[in-house]
């Protein structure tokens, strides 16, 4: 298992490296200054080029990139170009709200998506006709226009949950509840469609498989072998599709983190790509990055569980 996980993040620095000089390149593309947006339209010329050599503006972009990479090998992140806060700061103030959506959003898709396809599988033809079109219209749903439909419905007509904000677990752990109740069904509702209809596909090949009728004909109970030693063969595929999941929504929480206006790395991506706030933006991309190796990585570490052949592999 551990040369697994060392290969792994061996992979990961290149791509680390890739992904921030492709978010530096793009960024130089936006259109603005934010040397003029810190200044405004008033500033003299030599403030102006006073700030942009401050900000090595004024260097080429490989220069640029380059003193961006030296400051990060000796821990420093920089800062943001408009509030002077810290990245590394912002990233730990911002974290753990993004965090809580996407962990909160991936139990609830996985409890609810598996237990709905081992039903659909476990169910005659024609309740798997239904659960084909419901899955596809589970897919088809853009979870930003579902979570203005929940609000809509749950907010504003009938107020049962808060339809915006959010609220320190610290300071009332109910409202912190009731505040991400919301957000996380919207969020999660590709990923139910997802994991159940993997799961029901992956169930229907292992139920017709020759050791499920050994059981069968052993005199095994019904729910066991759909629980005990079916669900289990199907744990790669389900696995997958968790993890794929699990990534789909990290940039899902920029769209819902913006409906609902919660304090997460979504709404602040965006601010800081308006503001042209490139440290912010680098540091919440690398952010980003690393959340989707971390969770590629716990996704083979499970699959060695599941599977020990792929220890060797």
């Amino acid at each position: 298992m551990f040369p697994i996980i060392f290969r792994r993040l061996a992979l990961s620095i290149p791509l680390l490296v890739a992904v921030s000089a492709i978010t530096s390149l793009l960024e130089s593309f936006v259109p603005g200054d934010p040397a003029r947006t810190i200044l405004g339209i008033n500033a003299t010329k030599e403030q102006y080029d006073a700030l942009r050599a401050s900000l090595h503006l004024d260097k080429p972009f490989v220069e640029q990139y380059w003193l961006y990479l030296r400051d990060i090998l000796h821990g420093d992140f920089g800062n943001s170009l408009f509030s002077g806060e810290s990245v590394l700061g912002v990233i730990e103030q911002r974290l753990p709200v993004t965090l809580i959506l996407v962990i909160g959003a991936t139990a609830l898709s996985t409890l609810v998506g598996v237990l709905l396809g081992v039903y659909s599988a476990t169910r005659g033809r024609f309740s798997r006709r239904v659960f084909d079109v419901v899955s596809l219209l589970g897919s088809a749903l853009p979870n930003f226009w579902l979570a203005l439909m929940l609000v809509s419905l749950f907010a504003v007509k009938f107020p049962i949950f808060p339809a915006t904000g959010y609220t320190p677990f610290a300071e009332s752990p109910g409202q912190w509840a009731a505040g991400l109740v919301l957000p996380v069904i919207s969020l999660s509702i590709g990923g139910v469609a997802l994991i159940s209809k993997i799961t029901r596909d992956a169930m229907l090949s292992t139920l017709n498989l020759d050791y499920i009728r050994t059981l069968r004909a052993s005199g095994v109970r019904p729910a066991s072998i759909v629980w005990k030693h079916a669900l289990r063969s199907c744990g790669l595929p389900v696995a997958t599709a968790v993890g794929l999941t699990m990534i789909a929504y990290i940039p899902g929480t920029i769209l819902v983190e913006n409906i609902f206006t919660l304090p997460g790395l979504g709404t602040t991506v965006v601010d800081a790509t308006n503001q042209h706030d490139l440290p912010i933006v680098q540091g919440l991309t690398i952010t980003f990055t690393v959340m989707v190796i971390v969770i590629n990585l716990l996704v083979d570490v499970l699959y060695s569980l599941l599977n020990p052949k792929v220890r060797v592999a």
